[in-house]
């Protein structure tokens, strides 16, 4: 027997399921297949709906949600992701290819098989490339607004099945809401029964009744009540639909067209596919981490998601991507291990070859209920309200995430990462500076205590000393200059200015040039620039560009002390023949020349 957690590094990047297979146990096993059955019976009508969007055969969405989604599992990171087919991929693939061939033809079905096998060749050399670090620029309040806005548009969709309205396919959340309003009237009692009663079993189960899967007992309940009701009035006067019975067959082996020209054709396609399908997954993936306190390793996600593709390509399956709705139900029915997901793959199989013919007495009413439930989930109102109390422009990406979402779900979690770089850009681009001062207590103290200085307090006539923290690089640049020129235009005797620059995390070519000139600046004044604390990283910057030799090498110290013993003798004597505030220990007893100097009173 193999001891997995003997081996080496190279096989765990190999085979990263191997990292997580030692945690199961017939506990989660148990758990797992709870939750792969109840992911399985949701996938059942949502598959074939996708597929539809995307133009193809309905089988093709069943075909797409299962061997993605155990190669997505084993290979990927998050323990609650689901791969799988989605709305905003299916609208994607659709509006790519249908300008090429009609959908559904044997043309049509070629091209979506090669957009898909280039999309996972690409998400998988990016992830291979180690660019999964691209996602940390999604913020934690884009991944909140997008969740929010995302559940939003999943209660939306299902507006229809829950009251038996028409509503046509592909309408705006907006549209949804105007005709759901003027065709309420419309609406199906019957159906609206069966909705409500899987809604509030639903409900029960969850709060009364949690060891029991809340998700399968409200289907049960409203196939139950589906059936008496059809089987009482008939389901055309009821107009009480079910799932249907789902073809029964394994995913056929396919070939993508390889040719050139359908190379060209997709590419293009392939490479926003790509993108949108891994912003999508990651985003999926860490707010369902959020909830569960798991790290997510991006780069694995890009492989697992990309090899999924690949795979699925070759199995009649078209592109996937994290899905919301299985993700989701995935995580609230106590998914505890990736193997849930993988598992829901062989139960959607076995459904489909053994008992689809039962899919025919499930209500559509009773998926919309059990969806509403799952996107009710969804939303973190915790988070979302302490946002709104306490960070203003954390809540501007917030409201445009959310709202963007709901305009243009693909679009939307893109405008919110643009809105939080831009914050972040401009938080960067001025990094906090701040005057200190020596505490007048501990003047003698050798530690040379600094503290930040008090509007009222006594200072150095000649020299500025500033604190500056964050990176000075080509974007903070003019602000950090700008400070530095502050100092001696409002006061021309600050001739000298001391830059403590411990927390100074990065500096790249334009920050050394600005610090050099506005060295020589300060030296044509007749005074001087100095930095105290240069990490190693700065230093290597300045040297590397001659700047250190600009700046002076005699002008950068270690330390504090060392620092003011060697600026005060540079100071005008005769300023300081009548300064008063003596803020430094060197300047008790004598003046910059060495002339003993009178007591101060």
């Amino acid at each position: 027997m193999i001891d997995i957690k003997a081996c080496p590094l190279w096989l765990y990047r190999l085979l990263p399921f191997l990292r997580w297979w030692p945690n199961v146990t017939p506990l989660t096993f148990k758990a797992d297949t709870v939750a792969a059955l109840t992911g399985a019976m949701i996938v059942l009508p949502q598959a074939v709906a996708f597929a539809t969007i995307a133009g193809l055969p309905p089988e093709y969405g069943l075909y797409a949600a299962m061997v993605p989604a155990i190669v997505g599992a084993l290979w990927g990171s998050s323990w609650h992701l689901v791969s799988g087919p989605t709305t905003a991929i299916s609208i994607v693939v659709f509006a790519s290819i249908s300008p090429l061939a009609e959908p559904g033809s044997p043309q049509f079905i070629g091209l979506v098989l090669t957009l898909t096998f280039l999309a996972g060749l690409i998400q998988l050399g990016m992830g291979l490339a180690r660019l999964g670090a691209l996602v940390n620029f999604i913020s934690h309040t884009v991944i909140i607004g997008f969740t929010a806005g995302a559940a939003i548009l999943i209660a939306a969709s299902q507006i229809k099945n829950f009251f038996g309205l028409t509503i046509p396919r592909g309408a705006h959340f907006h549209e949804v809401l105007i005709h759901f309003g003027s065709h309420f009237t419309d609406s199906q009692p019957w159906v609206v029964a069966v909705g409500v009663a899987t809604l509030v079993s639903g409900i029960l189960a969850k709060r009364y009744t949690p060891k029991l899967p809340y998700m399968i007992v409200a289907m049960v309940v409203g196939s139950v009540v589906g059936a008496i009701i059809n089987g009482k009035f008939g389901a055309d006067q009821t107009g009480i639909r079910t799932v249907g019975a789902m073809v029964a067959s394994f995913p056929p082996l396919s070939k993508p067209d390889f040719s050139l020209t359908a190379i060209k054709q997709t590419l293009f396609p392939a490479m926003i596919i790509a993108i949108l399908a891994l912003t999508e997954a990651v985003a999926i993936a860490r707010s369902v981490a959020i909830k569960s306190d798991q790290r997510i390793d991006s780069n694995q996600e890009f492989i697992g998601q990309g090899l999924s593709n690949i795979a699925g390509s070759f199995f009649s399956g078209y592109a996937s991507s994290g899905s919301f709705n299985r993700s989701g139900v995935n995580y609230a029915s106590g998914a505890k291990t990736p193997l849930a997901a993988a598992l829901s793959a062989v139960f959607l199989l076995l459904i489909v070859l053994l008992v689809a013919p039962l899919a025919a007495y499930l209500p559509v009413a009773s998926m919309a209920a059990i969806l509403f439930i799952v996107a009710w989930s969804l939303i973190d109102f915790h988070h979302i309200s302490e946002i709104i109390k306490l960070h203003k422009r954390e809540s501007v990406v917030l409201a445009i995430t959310f709202f963007g979402t709901l305009v243009d779900l693909e679009k939307g979690i893109f405008v919110g990462i643009l809105v939080s770089l831009i914050f972040y850009l401009y938080r960067t681009s001025q990094p906090s500076i701040r005057e200190l001062a020596p505490l007048k207590s501990e003047i003698d103290d050798p530690r040379r205590k600094f503290v930040r200085a008090a509007a009222d307090a006594p200072s150095c006539p000649q020299m500025a000393m500033l604190r500056l923290e964050g990176s000075v690089f080509f974007g903070a640049v003019e602000h950090v200059q700008q400070q530095l020129r502050n100092v001696d235009e409002y006061d021309p005797q600050k001739k000298h200015v001391i830059i403590f620059s411990r927390a100074i995390n990065f500096i790249d070519l334009a920050g050394a040039e600005m610090l050099s000139k506005e060295a020589a600046r300060r030296q044509r004044m007749g005074g001087g620039l100095y930095l105290v604390g240069v990490q190693p990283s700065f230093y290597g910057m300045l040297n590397r560009g001659g700047h250190a030799e600009e700046v002076g090498r005699e002008n950068i110290f270690d330390n504090k002390g060392e620092a003011i013993q060697a600026i005060y003798p540079r100071l005008d004597g005769d300023i300081c023949r009548s300064c008063t505030a003596r803020i430094f220990h060197e300047c008790q007893h004598a003046l910059p020349d060495g002339t003993p100097r009178e007591p101060a009173d």
